[in-house]
């Protein structure tokens, strides 16, 4: 059975120009990019009842309380999404998740653009972090 909110996702993405890279309505996910906006490979995943979004941004070269208590503390300025990391506590991603009911273009437009003003405000800090250390 087919996904209906697949279709609407990929309706948003495309009046809002995103490149999609790849497409998979039988696992209901798509892989996007905006490079204007630093968006690269933003993986959205359509799995009722949520549309799920990760954007990988840095691996960590080892743990460091410091940093992962500076991604905390930048979380709250993050107006949509948070920072989260992956299983080995050393891949830090943006993730968000919206309700697929009630999900209307605006609300998906938000999330993209508190990315990309976050990669744009916060990326010295992302690309030292890639580096181990704090700017």
């Amino acid at each position: 059975m087919s996904n209906p909110y697949f279709a609407k996702v990929q309706t948003y993405l495309l009046e809002l120009e995103f490149e999609i890279q790849h497409q998979d309505e039988a696992t209901n996910l798509l892989v996007v990019s905006k490079p204007e906006l630093g968006i690269d490979h933003l993986v959205l995943g359509c799995g009722e009842p949520l549309l799920i979004l990760e954007q990988y941004l840095l691996e960590l070269p080892a743990p460091n309380c410091d940093i992962y208590q500076r991604l905390l503390q930048k979380n709250r300025d993050i107006i949509h999404g948070a920072f989260v990391l992956d299983d080995t506590g050393r891949r830090v991603i943006f993730r968000d998740t919206l309700q697929l009911e009630h999900l209307d273009r605006p609300e998906l437009e938000a999330v993209f653009n508190s990315l990309a003003l976050l990669l744009s405000e916060f990326s010295d800090e992302l690309i030292a972090f890639s580096k181990g250390s704090l700017s």
